[in-house]
């Protein structure tokens, strides 16, 4: 039997047990023989996963919930896998991705990014219920609050359980976020209230889904508040941003006439 490397009580983060990475963190929550996992990662590492998982002396057939936080393919493309593996779970997510994963759109997944020359397979994959703000998660005698919290995705869920929040692709360790990206349907506004509701928590300890655990850091969040605060207000972020400033500028310049001297 392998032993659990719990990263908290009663969490154990399949990145760290395996201490290597498969790609994004994949959070097993458990108590007693009951247990779920939040995101599965990449189909070529379900089989490994799953298999560390009986390693550890859980029982597969008391898996309850596969969660997909959002509908990114390096989240959910080894959902379908891991349904077949473990048949009597229930897969989980948020209503806004329920259309994405059910048609395979390869644009809104990011799986599709011919610029870049990525394409990923994207098997189909159906939930088997939605959840959204406000409902939880029961597994043994634990309670997951159920967060949405848009922004990077329309349809991003974040899970607090006491003081940890399984914060998706809220906030890295280095401040970073989600991709900001419209045919991915991000929104910016959106994304600086689920930060701020994060910052104003009582949440002590963030477990996002790439990169390290880390404590909720208050003036992290506000420094990438304000960046992103900032990011409304720019062309560099296309339709994502609300406003162009320089375009009122522009409209008074011309209404001046244009002054090389002033310029």
């Amino acid at each position: 039997m392998m032993p659990r490397r719990d990263v908290f009580p009663h969490v154990i983060e399949m990145n760290n047990q395996a201490q290597r990475r498969f790609g994004c963190c994949v959070y097993l929550v458990y108590d007693g023989a009951d247990w779920l996992l939040i995101d599965i990662g990449y189909e070529d590492s379900v089989a490994e996963i799953i298999e560390i998982i009986r390693q550890m002396d859980f029982q597969l057939s008391r898996c309850k919930y596969l969660v997909a936080t959002h509908a990114d393919v390096d989240h959910i493309q080894g959902l379908k896998l891991a349904k077949e593996m473990l048949p009597q779970a229930e897969v989980i997510g948020h209503k806004d991705a329920k259309r994405p994963l059910a048609d395979g759109d390869r644009i809104v997944t990011y799986a599709e990014i011919a610029a870049q020359g990525i394409s990923i397979d994207l098997p189909k994959i159906q939930l088997n219920r939605t959840i959204d703000e406000g409902e939880t998660l029961e597994i043994g005698n634990l309670s997951l609050d159920v967060w949405h919290t848009p922004g990077h995705a329309a349809g991003q869920l974040a899970f607090r359980l006491g003081n940890l929040l399984f914060s998706g692709d809220n906030i890295y360790r280095d401040g970073c976020v989600g991709n900001i990206d419209a045919h991915h349907g991000s929104d910016i506004p959106d994304f600086i209230e689920s930060l701020e509701r994060i910052r104003d928590s009582s949440v002590e300890w963030l477990l996002p889904s790439h990169g390290p655990i880390f404590r909720n850091d208050r003036k992290l969040l506000q420094s990438t508040i304000d960046r992103l605060t900032g990011y409304q207000h720019m062309a560099d972020f296309g339709t994502c941003a609300v406003d162009w400033p320089l375009l009122e500028q522009w409209d008074d310049e011309l209404a001046r006439g244009f002054d090389p001297e002033t310029a």
